[in-house]
């Protein structure tokens, strides 16, 4: 069977999804298919920590598409079905099933995986995860009123999932390895704010622990020991350690990886017709001057247009700030720009943290490189403006919340 003319996705979740979207709105009228391992249509994962958990949201609400969306736009779904193999040199992608599928464009959407416990007792029962669907699913049946629930890891996920549970009623503690939970990822300023947060609510914060082993009886979880020795009763376990970018098809094709698959500003891999998008592309960002993989949903959104785009030849560049946000209890946050630990001076505040309303900005010298804003809303743009344009700013407009920031715009 000839490639020419057939463009394949291999992934089935969202920036699969739009990227088939974003092929068939700007021209593309060849074969289209989708490849992912999940039965499920692919669908947006966010929900699946926040309003779906909650019970705020409908399953159908977190679909990307309708059901009936991919027969209309001619886009053919190979769902519950992994890629085993890529051969570049064929420009085929070879099935779990034997079948081959040619290419003459190649999208990699394999996503990410969550990364799993490696101690005696993390193949219990109830011991708890959350990338899909029915992991969801399965948390929602945990967090019941009066269940014991033990959090590992105080990352998004590990706070997300300890909101619901105690929003249902369950007993919540929260194992974090370092000081604070977050601590990496914003600072002890902004930190602080979510532990407090979540102390305020009735979790347990347990700060540099150290998860020794999980125990059980008749092959469910019933508790966490400690390396300090004491013991926690546990109805349920839900561990959020991070997650690990899916990249053993294109490494094993011989593309280029590290931290994820590499790609330039346009999403082209190493491998000439092969590009990457979400999760899994370590992408040469153009205002940040570093390749960046961002484990956002943002990413999965936005991404799949620039691939697509220069999948047709395009000149599509990405060059979006990232971009996330988190609902916990009554806070809502948006977030923008890039920082590492270390890589900023100060944190300027507008407003005041301990009341949760605030907008916090991360700063170098006299440049915003990145900001936050808490219960406040309709500020991320002209954040992002403010990021961007790499325009000096005083402190002291930043912190006064009669200057409109898009006053501050050179």
């Amino acid at each position: 069977m000839s490639p020419e003319n057939t463009y394949v996705i291999v992934g089935g979740g969202l920036a699969a999804s739009k990227a088939a979207e974003a092929l068939r709105e700007h021209g593309h009228s060849g074969r289209l298919v989708i490849i992912g391992d999940e039965r499920e249509q692919p669908y947006i994962r966010p929900p699946l920590s926040k309003g779906y958990l909650l019970g705020k949201e409908e399953r159908d609400s977190i679909f990307v598409h309708p059901a009936g969306w991919y027969a209309e736009h001619d886009v053919e779904l190979r769902l519950g079905t992994s890629a085993r193999a890529i051969d570049v040199r064929a420009q085929q992608v070879e099935l779990d099933n034997g079948d081959r599928v040619p290419y003459a464009k190649l999208l990699l959407a394999t996503g990410s995986s969550p990364r799993r416990l490696s101690i005696p007792g993390a193949d219990l029962d109830n011991v708890l995860y959350l990338r899909r669907v029915g992991d969801s699913e399965r948390l929602k049946s945990a967090f019941a009123e009066g269940a014991k629930i033990v959090v590992i890891g105080g990352g998004w996920i590990g706070l997300e999932t300890a909101a619901a549970a105690r929003m249902a009623g369950a007993e919540v503690t929260v194992l974090e390895h370092s000081e604070l939970p977050l601590l990496k990822v914003l600072g002890r300023e902004a930190a602080e704010v979510f532990a407090d947060l979540h102390t305020d609510h009735g979790v347990v914060l347990r700060p540099n622990a150290q998860v020794e082993s999980l125990t059980g009886t008749r092959g469910r979880v019933d508790g966490v020991r400690l390396a300090d020795g004491t013991h926690l009763a546990a109805d349920a376990v839900v561990v959020g350690i991070g997650i690990t970018p899916n990249v053993q098809l294109a490494q094993e094709a011989g593309l280029d990886v590290r931290n994820g698959i590499v790609t330039d500003e346009h999403l082209r891999t190493s491998v000439a017709g092969i590009y990457a998008a979400g999760d899994v592309a370590n992408a040469y960002h153009p205002l940040l001057g570093r390749h960046l993989r961002v484990e956002h949903w943002a990413n999965a959104l936005h991404q799949p247009r620039t691939a697509a785009l220069s999948m047709l030849g395009q000149d599509a560049v990405y060059d979006r700030l990232p971009y996330f946000y988190t609902d916990q209890y009554d806070l809502g946050m948006e977030y923008t720009g890039y920082t590492e630990p270390g890589g900023y001076d100060r944190v300027v505040f507008r407003g005041e943290p301990a009341e949760r309303r605030f907008i916090a900005f991360w700063m170098s010298g006299n440049r915003v490189l990145a900001g936050m804003s808490v219960n406040i809303w309709d500020v991320i743009d002209p954040i992002r403006s403010l990021i961007t344009s790499g325009a000096g700013v005083d402190d002291a407009l930043l912190a006064d919340p009669d200057v409109p920031l898009d006053r501050m715009l050179p």
